[in-house]
């Protein structure tokens, strides 16, 4: 990437054009989900349907995503990752804002899981960047600035749907047009990085798939399967339900606003974390932050007991996200970078996608309700927690190719 590549440095490269297109990119990123979530009981009542089915604006936003991935990484090294992003904010930004003039819910839903590509080539094009132009511990940190970044988008977009629903049901999908401009820059102002591997079609995913079948790589994709599905379950879907008992959306929108900044303050610390503490050991502690937010959110008292919950479970998604990626990308080549991060993309959208529609399914249509599955929520996180702090400090090393 020339001028780009950084070492062995382990500061923040503000200036380099790569980063601040992928943060410009992966600042959009929570238009997809933390911006509707609070508008989720309004769409319930406004359009007649069922909590389940409102779960779906979730869940079917990932779907195709889950399908897709794969090959987006594959298109990624044959045509490049700049035409990919680009393609893919252009398509999440018409679509999504597309939604607004839609007739009905099941047009709505339509576009919303075409638009799921888009935001699956946005997700799989940044992290990969960073794989491949980053080493060491300036990985973790970009890796770190990125989530942070995404956690801070994520935190405003709650509050600001819950703002935009209070005027017209619509509105809210009218936000995904800021995508179109954000295309535009980055068309002019990044370099297309250099293919990390030769053409070779599904040929090369066959070997990506065959470099990602090791144990500790699957162990991985486990634990990222888990922190989405627990926390797009849990957060972003029985949280605003049982929230929304007895808060407006914008008071929803904010308490998912503070689960949002404590994810942002952990990433953002997760460079210097990763100089002391290895990338496993900080899985660790995340998956222990997730137990121990879900347990106290089920003993809580009120809406403030759950914000503050909240804030332990964001803290938790700030030191998963960013190890587990630096993890991937310590152990995998980079010649099979992007095919492990779209498989990687494929099982953290199935989480994404699954979460939502489960802890519905299981509160409302099987009839546990929403507090007993916190409970379950908290004793799954301990045990994946405990497991990641019995495993190796660190993984196997990248095989040769």
């Amino acid at each position: 990437m020339g001028s780009d590549t950084h070492g062995a440095a382990s500061g923040a490269p503000w200036r380099s054009r790569t980063v601040q297109v992928v943060l410009a990119s992966t600042a959009l990123a929570p238009l997809g989900v933390p911006l509707i979530s609070p508008a989720l009981p309004v769409f319930r009542d406004t359009l007649g349907i069922s909590e389940a089915q409102a779960s779906l604006l979730v869940s079917g936003y990932f779907v195709v995503g889950i399908v897709v991935s794969p090959f987006l990484g594959v298109l990624a090294d044959r045509v490049g990752r700049k035409r990919v992003l680009v393609s893919g904010l252009l398509t999440f930004g018409l679509l999504g804002g597309a939604m607004a003039f839609a007739p009905s819910f099941e047009a709505v839903l339509a576009l919303r899981v075409v638009q799921g590509t888009g935001a699956a080539a946005i997700f799989i094009t940044t992290v990969t960047i960073i794989g491949d132009t980053f080493t060491g511990v300036q990985r973790n940190t970009v890796l770190g600035l990125n989530v942070a970044v995404l956690s801070a988008a994520a935190a405003l977009f709650p509050v600001l749907g819950g703002a935009l629903v209070t005027v017209r049901w619509t509105a809210p999908f009218l936000a995904y047009f800021v995508a179109v401009p954000v295309a535009l820059g980055a068309f002019v102002a990044m370099d297309e990085p250099t293919r990390s591997t030769p053409d070779r079609g599904l040929e090369y995913l066959r070997d990506a798939l065959g470099v990602v079948a090791r144990p500790a790589i699957v162990a991985l994709f486990t634990a990222t399967f888990l922190t989405e599905f627990l926390f797009f379950g849990v957060v972003f879907t029985a949280m605003p339900f049982l929230l929304a008992r007895t808060l407006s959306p914008v008071a929803v929108g904010v308490a998912l606003l503070v689960a949002e900044s404590a994810a942002m303050l952990a990433a953002a610390a997760n460079g210097r974390l990763a100089r002391r503490v290895s990338n496993l050991r900080l899985v660790a502690v995340g998956f222990a932050c997730y137990g121990v937010g879900f347990l106290a959110a089920w003993l809580g008292p009120g809406p403030t007991y759950d914000a503050a919950s909240l804030a332990v479970v964001g803290t938790g998604v700030g030191l998963l996200l960013p190890s587990v990626d630096a993890e991937l990308s310590d152990h995998v080549p980079a010649a099979y970078r992007a095919g492990a991060f779209s498989l990687r993309n494929s099982t953290t959208f199935t989480g994404r996608a699954a979460g939502p529609i489960t802890f519905v399914g299981l509160a409302v249509t099987a009839g546990y309700g929403y507090d007993a599955l916190l409970l379950a929520a908290g004793v799954v996180a301990l045990v994946a927690a405990t497991v990641a702090a019995l495993a190796p400090g660190t993984l196997d090393p990248a095989p040769r190719v």
